[in-house]
């Protein structure tokens, strides 16, 4: 089987390796890594992005140890539109969080346009941190918490 899933990843946090962790299970895997022009339009805030090769680099060190344990195959892919690579026929699942989840229902709609049959979209529940919220990238670049969750800041 193979699986896409897709992301900014920068920072990569203990929620994207859930998302990595439930794609491995599922079969050979292809990520799409947003390009440099791509990352800051799918930013919910707007905030520093590490350049690509950094991002690449440092996403490529985070799946090899999933790959590994799975015996699995990957590969990263840029991304230059939000559908990406999801899109082709390869695929058979697609892997998101809660608030991607209508993005996967977007790329089935064109891969039937394109006569493809739909992914299996398959969401990943959010990671929580100690403080009860959401890790997300976005909380780790402000110092909130760390990659794992763990609470930084005194105010919180």
């Amino acid at each position: 089987m193979d699986v896409a899933l897709g992301g900014t990843f920068d920072p990569v946090h203990d929620g994207h390796r859930r998302l990595f962790e439930r794609a491995f299970e599922l079969g050979d895997v292809t990520v799409g890594l947003t390009s440099d022009e791509l990352a800051p339009r799918t930013r919910h805030v707007e905030r520093r992005v590490r350049p690509y090769d950094e991002r690449e680099r440092r996403l490529e060190a985070e799946l090899e140890s999933f790959a590994a344990e799975y015996d699995r195959e990957f590969e990263i892919r840029t991304l230059e539109e939000p559908t990406g690579i999801a899109t082709e026929p390869q695929f058979d699942y697609l892997v998101v969080s809660p608030e991607t989840r209508d993005g996967g229902e977007r790329i089935n709609e064109i891969r039937r346009e394109r006569g493809h049959d739909p992914l299996e979209v398959v969401v990943v529940p959010h990671v929580r941190a100690d403080d009860g919220d959401i890790i997300s990238s976005t909380r780790i670049v402000k110092g909130e918490i760390d990659e794992h969750g763990n609470v930084l800041s005194d105010d919180a």
